[in-house]
């Protein structure tokens, strides 16, 4: 009998237990000055790139949740801020403005409102490229592609208190749950479509190993590093110069690559001999340029681009 009453109060209160619990984890916040505190969940990272090519429609878009003991309710503002840096080669970071982060937007707990997805307060707001680059004190002509766009957020509660990057714990800023870093990197970024099979026509083609006088006619693939963004694999570096005196291209591990539309060759051939590129001309139909490796062999190459995918006009 004596352990039946021990069963039956254990399975009482662990009923009592698992109906008290709610589904969301508590916000006793591990902030390294406060107890409890509120954070700031990232549920949507609707934009997180600026288009170098169309700053004028690019923006940096969230859809942020509240979480607090009172679902939310406590949030009195979030303050965004932002602050431009460059990394300068062989200097460091360059950032502007240089005494730190401006105040670019002000999102009142008026902004927040519930959803039907969870019990805290959501909000979603936009900051366009232009904006951003004012804030900063710079315009247009003066962003690069590789720059980055640094918003930090800071949330004040009707308590006084502010939740930010500098007092955020880790498990908080960077956990897949919490997903609250208080801070944003936007980058801008020069998007790159160049792969496919393209025809081309060589001419003006010079090697010590061989001779192809006139021109020449054929195909070449380039196709896409997945792990380096901009650069593609060309099936042969020297377009068809090889194969008019009997060579092949075998193994070659040459690419070409897109920074922002500034193109370059890098990586060697089955003979570890490097390779460069001079863009002479550019239209929708032709993509002009000079090749030479460094055994001193060169040509120049018309690359035609294919139907419905005209060439960027801004290679160079």
């Amino acid at each position: 009998m004596k352990n039946i009453k021990y069963s039956f109060g254990f399975l009482l209160g662990a009923l009592v237990f698992l109906s008290s619990c709610r589904d969301f984890v508590e916000p006793n916040i591990p902030y390294s000055e406060f107890d409890t505190g509120a954070y700031l969940r990232t549920i949507a990272r609707t934009s997180t790139t600026f288009n170098f090519f169309d700053l004028a429609n690019a923006k940096f878009a969230l859809t942020l949740e509240a979480v607090d003991a009172q679902d939310g309710a406590s949030v009195e503002t979030v303050e965004i801020m932002v602050q431009h840096r460059r990394l300068i080669p062989g200097v460091g970071l360059k950032y502007s403005p240089a005494a730190g982060p401006v105040l670019i937007k002000t999102i009142p707990l008026a902004d927040f409102a519930p959803n039907d997805k969870s019990r805290f307060l959501r909000t979603s707001f936009e900051i366009s490229a232009t904006e951003a680059i004012s804030k900063v004190g710079l315009t247009a002509a003066d962003i690069a592609g590789g720059d980055i766009f640094e918003f930090s957020m800071i949330l004040t509660d009707k308590f006084g208190r502010s939740f930010n990057r500098g007092n955020v714990s880790n498990n908080i800023a960077g956990a897949p749950f919490f997903d609250s870093p208080f801070q944003y990197f936007v980058s801008v970024v020069c998007p790159s479509d160049l792969a496919g099979t393209f025809t081309y026509t060589s001419t003006d083609m010079d090697s010590a190993y061989g001779s192809c006088p006139g021109t020449i006619t054929g195909s070449v693939v380039l196709t896409a590093v997945s792990s380096s963004p901009g650069a593609y694999t060309v099936s042969d570096g020297t377009f068809g110069l090889w194969n008019c005196y009997g060579d092949t291209w075998g193994n070659g591990a040459v690419r070409i690559n897109d920074a922002c539309g500034r193109l370059s060759m890098s990586g060697a051939d089955k003979y570890g001999v490097g390779y460069s590129l001079t863009v002479l001309s550019v239209d929708a139909n032709n993509l002009v340029f000079t090749w030479l490796n460094g055994d001193g062999e060169t040509g120049t190459t018309t690359l035609k681009s294919n139907q419905g995918k005209p060439w960027p006009l801004n290679l160079r």
